[in-house]
């Protein structure tokens, strides 16, 4: 990995500064992407003239109109925010490159890549995504720990380009298996062209890759890659989503990372793996015994606080409407706050054991914000740690059939409430963290219910 002033790297398709320059003056690279995410998890920025990057933007970053922090998903200026409204003006922050993150983009031509970090004032911007991960990874520093993570994204591929899904109102499209894949090495033959060429790509491109699979549902698949620090996992997670839609839109094919694409078929998750660590070793491995698992109490008390905080910390592992859709029933999906040793009907699903001992979370849907999932998880997390949060009693069967676990929020305006009332996150995040992005989502439930949607029409069009 490059450090911050870029001398050396280590990791294919991670270039440091000089070694930008180098290839900037060879003509090899003409082209800089800046990029943040938003609220949504979304790349903006801006594409920099490559000379022009070396010469003042690396130094003196750049800036972006602060309203991309507040915008909803048509970039329409919503009001009520306190951090930035018509009011203050809509001014600039500024974007500072991590060149911890300056990577070669191998499915463009001659184009680098830098994610950037969002000041004002010179100071770290609270409210922005990414910031707001680093704040939690630095109260974990001070306690000398460290994570480490990995995120495991589903997505449906479809034969249909973006543009012509949106002029077919979305409806009727063609995915690119026509029976469910789970595993299979016939159909998923079939999607090479596309997924073998998003394998290659992100390994040149500075995100390496374990594998691809099909998954349980017609056009869907699974796309694995290696576990890193927690900053760094985030930092690929949303470049893999970058490449896949964009390596699809020039297939003239298209893929969704919706949680709940079709209530005929399976939803698409983003199971997150996370482990503790302290001076190179696993923090999480242990003499003691939780159950079948033999751990630490670091294990056991991480555990017990990230699932006390399920509830409040809810909006942040499914931010959407469509988010809820997904926990259903026999679904591979999760219904229930528990956790079991290898048991894919748990919400947490406990695996490996010694130096790979890991919680795999399979809350999140494949549409959230890994900045705020991880946040999420990291700070409950601590606040195991530090109050002993013991975790229940290991469940052992089919969750879909237990009366007894306590159920996931099921719908966004429930877990807005809860996030709007929790103390906790407040705590965690800061209240004005915390308003901005209950305000952020309450604007996402309330454009959904003043829309009239397909199924009212179909319902109700002739019938009422």
């Amino acid at each position: 990995m490059v450090n911050n002033k870029g001398e050396m790297s280590v990791v294919k398709g991670k270039i440091s500064l000089t070694e930008l320059k180098k290839t900037v003056k060879e003509n090899r690279i003409d082209t800089v992407i800046i990029a943040f995410t938003d609220i949504y998890g979304r790349f903006l920025g801006k594409r920099c003239d490559a000379e022009f990057f070396i010469e003042e933007v690396a130094e003196n970053g750049s800036h972006a109109c602060d309203y991309l922090l507040t915008a909803d998903m048509d970039m329409e200026p919503v009001a009520g925010f306190e951090f930035s409204n018509w009011e203050k003006g809509y001014g600039d922050f500024h974007l500072v490159p991590d060149f911890q993150t300056l990577r070669v983009v191998s499915w463009h031509e001659k184009t680098a890549l830098v994610i950037c970090d969002l000041y004002r004032d010179e100071v770290l911007l609270p409210v922005a995504p990414r910031s707001i991960l680093k704040n939690q990874l630095t109260r974990l520093s001070e306690l000398n720990y460290e994570a480490k993570a990995a995120s495991e994204l589903e997505y449906y591929l479809f034969k249909n380009s973006y543009e012509n899904a949106s002029k077919q109102g979305f409806q009727s499209l063609e995915p690119a298996g026509w029976y469910i894949e789970d595993y299979h090495i016939l159909q998923a033959s079939r999607q090479e062209n596309f997924h073998g060429l998003t394998r290659r790509h992100l390994r040149d491109s500075g995100v390496p890759v374990e594998n691809t699979k099909g998954e349980w549902g017609k056009g869907q698949h699974e796309l694995n890659i290696r576990y890193s620090e927690l900053l760094e996992m985030s930092d690929r997670h949303v470049i893999l989503k970058q490449c896949l839609k964009e390596v699809a839109d020039q297939q003239d094919a298209s893929v969704t990372f919706m949680a709940k694409y079709d209530h005929k078929q399976a939803g698409s998750s983003c199971h997150i793996h996370v482990s503790l660590w302290q001076e190179g070793k696993n923090a999480f491995s242990g003499e003691g015994h939780l159950g079948p698992v033999k751990c630490s109490n670091h294990f056991r008390w991480f555990l017990g606080g990230w699932m006390k905080h399920v509830p409040e910390m809810m909006l942040l592992y499914a931010p959407t409407i469509n988010s809820y859709k997904r926990y259903l029933s026999g679904s591979w999906a999760p219904t229930k706050i528990a956790w079991s040793y290898d048991n894919r009907t748990a919400g947490f699903r406990i695996v490996g054991k010694g130096g790979s001992l890991r919680i795999e979370c399979r809350i999140p849907g494949a549409d959230c914000n890994p900045y705020l999932v991880y946040a999420a998880a990291i700070a409950s997390g601590l606040d195991g740690i530090k109050n002993q949060i013991e975790p229940p009693s290991i469940f052992d069967g089919d969750l879909y059939h237990a009366k007894d676990q306590p159920a996931l929020p099921e719908t966004l305006e429930e877990a807005l409430e809860r996030f709007e009332k929790s103390g906790f996150v407040g705590e965690a995040f800061g209240e004005k963290i915390k308003n901005h992005l209950a305000h952020f989502y309450r604007n996402e439930l309330r454009s959904y219910q003043r829309t009239v949607s397909d199924w009212e029409r179909q319902r109700y069009f002739e019938q009422i």
